[in-house]
């Protein structure tokens, strides 16, 4: 059993439980892909208010965000084998959007309808299922990424 605070993990990759928790609070120092989680939530948490010109910095710093998870990523999974295929979308995407569905989720607990909220938690609940599909996947080789060999 790991000790309270040690990171489990979905093959070499987090957990979607852990990168739920690092949307939502601090994320552990050492794995830059949680890091990564919690700075996008910030960053689609301060987009949500923004105007055009402040929204296009962010965006600059979200594609920067991705761009670094998705090459930690590269350096830690061993290759995918040769008739793996190909997801349609990178990692580092996948966990910008569960930083987007995140900040929307808690965004539509304060303005949002009944219904409103239900659908973006269960978008969150359904992309942060994906991800752990991905992870396992990924980690075992059998999917492949984007722009990797």
């Amino acid at each position: 059993m790991p000790e309270h605070g040690t990171a489990m993990t979905t093959g070499q990759l987090p957990a979607k439980h852990q990168v739920l928790q690092a949307c939502r609070g601090e994320p552990p120092e050492n794995n830059p892909l949680l890091r990564g989680a919690h700075e996008l939530t910030t960053l689609h948490e301060r987009r949500l208010g923004a105007g055009r010109e402040a929204t296009d910095e962010i965006d600059a710093l979200r594609a920067s965000l991705v761009r670094d998870i998705d090459r930690w990523i590269t350096v830690q999974l061993p290759p995918a084998h040769g008739a793996a295929h190909v997801h349609t979308e990178t990692v580092g995407a996948v966990i910008d959007r569960l930083a987007q569905f995140t900040a929307n989720a808690y965004a539509a607990l304060a303005s949002a309808s009944e219904w409103d909220l239900w659908d973006a938690w269960q978008r969150l609940a359904e992309l942060a299922v994906g991800y752990d599909d991905l992870a396992a996947e990924v980690s075992a080789g059998v999917r492949r990424l984007p722009g990797a060999s």
